[in-house]
């Protein structure tokens, strides 16, 4: 990478980092044991004022447990987004189940009117059993995700999972740090308020520890169990005693050592993407044909990625052309996702309605938005934003 490359999102890491890993060099705890893990599992409980975390090897992981812990199994559905990471699907795979995939709202959300309509007009609900008309399936659990740390329509979705005997898992991958300021769920973070909530911290995410999860859960047997399978099943670690088969989804202590010092370090994080953000809104907001897309009113959202809309016929270049160019100039961009329920391994699954979601499939484009962003940097993204227009 050369000195002029403006990364689309990278790690924003102290060498203050550095006296936690020697310290686990120098005690020898370097795998998936020693005191950083529970430290970093206590942070983010506090933080997110829950009763308990558990860290897992990634935020995938926990969605897998999740599911699994929820009675998920095979032949079963799973209501989905389509438009989100892959990695926010594949699990429902790994149990055997099939995704039911749901439209987007305008801040890429699901569309909770429409799974309203789906629930209503397109299932059955009879004896606390939710099924899919169209494939008589049992319908046990829903995948919420909160695109890029925008807060979803939480209190939409859990009057319909009373409703409807729902399960929620809450993919707060992308929003660590987003709550909710107004209404029913004020100040509640995004991943408490479903069953279960999970989180990410790969390198790209607002913080990171080079790749892990985290899982945060309503009841606690849940938790216990998410953390008993994630250690192999291990009843007895003497005897090495399984009464169940487990998986080794363990967080590393070296990982915990980079998420403490990262945790420290959230708000600061927090405060200069939003001040980044509004930065890009009004040199955006002065150039025909682009639109930056807007964090909900009611939440404080963590601002983790921005998102222009790119209007063509007002903009003179489409975004696929707005993409190439901009990567030219050493700014590094990229396209939203393609859309799941188009993908080779979905494309016999059900997709309800699916209408909005292609629109931002085509016209979207995600700007840098690192916390170690400087103002010039925004404004260099800008002014080649003003250039690439013809």
């Amino acid at each position: 990478m050369n000195n002029k490359m403006i990364p689309l999102s990278v790690p924003n890491l102290s060498l203050d980092i550095l006296e936690n890993v020697k310290e686990t060099i120098e005690t020898g705890w370097v795998s998936t044991g020693g005191r950083f893990i529970e430290e970093f599992q206590e942070k983010i409980a506090e933080y997110l004022k829950t009763p308990q975390a558990v860290a897992l090897q990634s935020g995938t992981a926990g969605l897998h447990l999740a599911l699994k812990v929820l009675g998920v199994q095979s032949g079963e559905e799973v209501i989905v987004p389509t438009l989100t990471f892959v990695a926010a699907v594949n699990p429902v795979k790994y149990l055997g189940a099939e995704p039911v995939f749901m439209d987007c709202d305008p801040n890429l959300n699901m569309d909770m009117d429409k799974l309203e309509v789906f629930l209503e007009k397109e299932c059955s609900f009879t004896d606390g059993v939710l099924r899919n008309k169209k494939t008589d399936r049992m319908i046990r659990a829903l995948i919420v995700v909160h695109v890029f740390g925008n807060p979803g329509n939480m209190e939409k979705l859990m009057e319909l999972s009373e409703k409807y005997n729902l399960k929620i898992i809450e993919d707060a991958t992308e929003a660590l740090g987003s709550y909710y300021t107004q209404g029913k769920y004020q100040n509640r973070h995004c991943g408490t308020i479903g069953d279960i909530g999970v989180f990410s911290f790969n390198a790209n995410k607002i913080i990171t520890t080079g790749g892990g999860g985290m899982v945060v859960a309503k009841k606690k047997e849940h938790l216990e169990k998410i953390q008993y399978l994630g250690v192999q099943a291990k009843n007895d670690s003497l005897y090495f005693i399984h009464d169940e088969v487990g998986y080794n989804y363990r967080m590393t202590n070296i990982q915990a050592a980079f998420g403490s010092d990262q945790m420290d370090r959230l708000e600061s994080f927090i405060e200069t993407k939003q001040k980044n953000y509004q930065r890009y809104k009004k040199g955006i907001e002065k150039i025909p044909g682009l639109r930056l897309l807007p964090f909900r009113e009611d939440t404080r959202a963590n601002h983790w990625f921005y998102s222009i809309i790119v209007d063509e016929q007002a903009y003179g270049i489409n975004r696929d052309q707005l993409l190439k160019y901009l990567n030219d100039e050493s700014i590094q961009t990229r396209p939203l996702w393609s859309l799941i329920h188009k993908q080779k391994p979905y494309q016999n699954n059900q997709a309800y309605d699916v209408k909005q979601a292609p629109f931002y499939e085509k016209h979207l484009i995600n700007i840098p938005c690192s916390s170690n962003l400087t103002e010039e940097q925004v404004d260099r993204v800008l002014e080649y934003l003003r250039k690439a227009r013809p």
